[in-house]
């Protein structure tokens, strides 16, 4: 007790003298510090532009507006972003017709990816799926038929009987294949979707339901996921029994950039058209419903295209793991710390406009301690004049560790000292 007494009254005590240099440093790098902040001020959470992440402004494109599409609902969008270009009703639930059969061989194909079905694997024809009406593939009744012939005879001969021998062999029964392919439209996020067969016929009072944005939804899956299958869709043409039959989809004889997708007709659904296209590194799906005629269905995807490709790009926002700033950090083992995008980040934008895109970063006030990498740090904004393209989190791009003892206490004198002037 003494001691401790003797200690506090001592004026030219060691731990006196500590103290005061402690002081007289903190005070110094305080002011340093201050004179630092009055320039580059600490991020706030309050969204500032941020230069480093913004372009230089460049001349402005002009992009007119989308043309007139005659159909009874169509949807434009970018196969990569997901992002639509132009529609009209999307969500609007409407007879598919033989679109239908996209799903049908999305879910073969994903039971072929699964490991449950082979190309190779025979097929028995039975004679539920050999009187199937409407267009036919030409199987033989109580034949056998191998998978990649049948997966053939549904996407490029649009046949029914293909399509009912495909359904019977995978579930058992149509009944319970259609059941089946809700199940998938259910998971992939097809909400205006219902189907009660394999084949898209509708002349029995029952008819499948989708919308133009779930077909741009499965084909998008199909394109991405399933890329070895969807080849498939670009034959022009597959003999079968000795009948050779052509794509119906006309687009893949016109337009060289065209590799996909399916067509359909009945009188309820009108003709319709899925098609997709790949020009300079960017892909589009169109779909059309409840156009008038074969070529009209054609003709409008082609324009719905053709305006795509001219006035869009698919833009790189961020690489992976990809720094955008750099951020002061208290208490912790170093003085600043990265921060980044941990994905891709691609967005559709009108082409000639990455010039005019703004980018806002927004991070919390002050940042302490300890970090690991791929905590959340902020967020990330990305504009088009007023339209936001992009919003998400920014993570640190590495862990820090707390600062020792002595580096903790001059960051605590230092943000003392700040807050106490200014």
């Amino acid at each position: 007790m003494t001691n401790q007494t003797q200690s506090r009254v001592t004026p030219v005590s060691r731990t006196t003298r500590c103290l005061a240099i402690l002081l007289a440093g903190s005070i110094a790098l305080s002011t340093s510090v201050l004179s630092f902040a009055q320039t580059t001020p600490a991020p706030t959470p309050a969204p500032t532009p941020s230069s480093m992440l913004s372009p230089t402004p460049t001349m402005q494109a002009i992009v007119p507006r989308a043309p007139d599409i005659a159909a009874s609902s169509y949807i434009l969008i970018d196969a990569v972003t997901g992002h639509a270009i132009m529609e009209l009703n999307p969500d609007e639930a409407l007879p598919p017709a033989s679109l239908t059969k996209i799903m049908t061989a999305y879910v073969a194909e994903y039971e072929i990816d699964n490991g449950n079905l082979s190309l190779d694997d025979q097929v028995f024809i039975s004679e539920r799926a050999w009187r199937t009406q409407g267009s036919k593939t030409f199987v033989d009744v109580n034949s056998y038929v191998r998978v990649e012939d049948l997966m053939r005879g549904i996407i490029i001969q649009s046949g029914n009987d293909a399509s009912v021998a495909m359904a019977e062999h995978i579930a058992g029964s149509e009944e319970a294949f259609a059941d089946l392919m809700n199940q998938h439209a259910r998971r992939l996020g097809m909400n205006s979707s219902y189907f009660v067969n394999s084949s898209g016929l509708d002349d029995t009072g029952q008819t499948n339901l989708m919308s133009a944005r779930d077909l741009a939804t499965l084909a998008r899956v199909k394109i991405l996921e399933h890329p070895v299958h969807y080849r498939m869709y670009a034959e022009r043409e597959f003999t079968f029994n000795g009948i050779s039959q052509p794509n119906r989809n006309t687009l893949l004889f016109r337009d060289n950039t065209v590799d996909g997708m399916k067509t359909g007709w009945t009188t309820p659904a009108g003709y319709c058209l899925v098609a997709s296209a790949e020009r300079d590194g960017m892909r589009l799906i169109a779909v059309v419903m409840g156009t008038a005629s074969e070529e009209a269905r054609a003709v409008e995807a082609q324009k719905m295209l053709s305006y795509g490709f001219r006035f869009f790009e698919s833009h790189r926002l961020f690489e992976a793991n990809q720094v955008v700033e750099s951020l002061r950090i208290w208490s912790a083992a170093e003085d600043t710390i990265e921060v980044g995008i941990p994905d891709e980040v691609l967005i559709t934008i009108p082409r000639g406009r990455a010039g005019d895109l703004v980018t806002t970063l927004s991070t919390q006030e002050t940042l302490r301690g300890a970090i690991e990498a791929g905590q959340v740090l902020g967020s990330v904004q990305v504009s088009l004049d007023d339209t936001v393209l992009y919003s998400g989190d920014v993570v640190a791009m590495k862990s820090l560790e707390r600062g020792g003892l002595l580096k903790r206490l001059m960051d605590a004198l230092t943000l003392f000292f700040m807050g106490l002037f200014g």
